[in-house]
């Protein structure tokens, strides 16, 4: 049976990042400002570590390729990690972008597309996000609003209050808004066709790029109506409750709450996938043969066909598999 192992994240210095994720998520980094931490990840811009146990020190990509049995047999794995779990924290408004589904990613990027789903850990009083647009649009339309720095007008933007999910799928024109922190779960893609960035320029002093033309070819134009927050019901059990945030044919994502002085928390995987285990409040232990314990900001790794576990303490925790 396969044992359960941290992660230490990659870490990203974009330049409307800010300090919460040291702060508030003990991520130890130099990078100012730290904008993502990816959590969970084998993409080639940014591996995470393996933090535990006999692998400590290799990435997981490498883990992974000598052990691909432990992402399992799900058809959505295809003998690589297919999510990408991250951290993302907001201090400044983000580029209005959008991102290509698979086929178009596939075809000209050698890429998997971009669905995500965002989890909103905290947001400033007012915070807001970008979701599509507030009315049908039309090519023309889209590049003459471009073209006159008037594209805002036409954004559909949403409030955004603490405990919030909003799945993006691929092809909606998005962007999150200055205030706030999410967890984002996405397939493993790095794919972003900006269309608007307020002008702003990186830290060289040269305007940041624009991916006008491919944003084109893969954004909906439509009004997308506004996004609803879905129906949510929080089971309890003994010893904890959880509650399923989203699914979709790439992952699934729960919100588990542990209080094992009530109860012990069964954990295990079978052969069919992986899980990951981020933990976004609290700290517990992840008992098997061995004991591994984690506090607010880390990220477990279960490998399919793993040993049977419980959760022990006081925490909150992201559940997310294929």
């Amino acid at each position: 049976m396969n044992k359960p192992f941290l992660l230490r994240p990659a870490c990203k210095d974009y330049l409307w990042g800010g300090e919460r994720l040291k702060k508030d998520f003990h991520k130890d980094s130099t990078m100012v400002p730290l904008a993502e931490t990816w959590e969970c990840s084998t993409h080639p811009d940014g591996a995470s570590i393996v933090d535990s146990g006999s692998e400590k020190g290799k990435t997981l990509t490498e883990v992974l390729h000598a052990h691909p049995e432990y992402i399992g047999t799900h058809p959505h794995t295809k003998d690589e990690l297919p999510i990408l779990v991250k951290l993302i924290d907001a201090q400044k408004d983000l580029s209005v972008q959008v991102h290509p589904d698979d086929d178009y990613a596939l075809k000209y990027e050698n890429s998997l597309g971009k669905s995500e789903l965002w989890y909103v850990l905290d947001a400033c009083q007012g915070a807001k996000l970008v979701y599509g647009f507030a009315h049908d649009m039309t090519p023309q339309e889209v590049l003459e609003s471009l073209e006159n720095k008037t594209i805002e007008k036409h954004l559909q933007k949403v409030n955004v209050m603490k405990d919030d999910v909003f799945f993006v799928k691929a092809g909606t024109v998005h962007a999150i808004g200055e205030g706030v922190l999410v967890a984002e779960i996405q397939e493993s893609s790095n794919l972003t066709y900006r269309l608007y960035d307020y002008d702003r320029k990186d830290k060289n002093g040269n305007p940041r790029q624009l991916h006008i033309d491919r944003a084109m070819e893969v954004m909906d134009m439509k009004f997308s109506g506004e996004p609803r927050q879905p129906m949510r019901v929080l089971k309890y059990r003994k010893g904890y409750a959880s509650e399923l945030l989203g699914r979709c044919k790439y992952f699934q994502v729960e919100r588990i709450l542990i209080n094992s002085a009530e109860g012990i928390i069964p954990v295990r995987t079978g052969s069919n996938s992986f899980e990951v285990l981020l933990c976004i409040g609290g700290s517990g232990v992840l008992k098997g043969t061995d004991q591994l314990p984690f506090e607010k900001g880390q990220c477990i790794f279960l490998p399919a066909d793993s040993e049977e576990m419980h959760l022990e303490g006081k925490a909150e925790l992201l559940r997310i598999c294929c």
